[in-house]
């Protein structure tokens, strides 16, 4: 599979979220979340470890990239990433 490279620069492929959504393994998901709920002191369930990548609109994406300001930037600004955006780096992707 192509490499995926979210609006932020991220690497898709390497998330455990996008890992466990394609290969739809229950054990990943929750392990993912019981990670990411220590981690960023959040209450992630399980069935919320869900995403076929920031890229993909209208299809399934982890709950925060709904609300993620970097992602709705650059679909705003029609960019494939922030490396291509003439504003780069900018005080949103400093900040995150």
């Amino acid at each position: 599979m192509e490499k995926m490279i979210s609006i932020c620069g991220n690497i898709c492929n390497d998330c455990a979220a996008f890992k466990a959504t394609l290969e739809d393994d229950d054990l990943k998901r929750k392990e993912t979340a019981e990670s990411w709920s220590k981690r960023y002191e959040s209450d992630i369930k399980p069935e919320d470890i869900n995403c076929e990548g920031c890229l993909s609109k209208g299809k399934i994406v982890f709950s925060y990239c709904n609300v993620c300001e970097i992602r709705k930037c650059g679909f705003e600004k029609g960019v494939e990433n922030c490396a291509h955006c003439d504003e780069y780096t900018c005080e949103k992707l400093e900040n995150f």
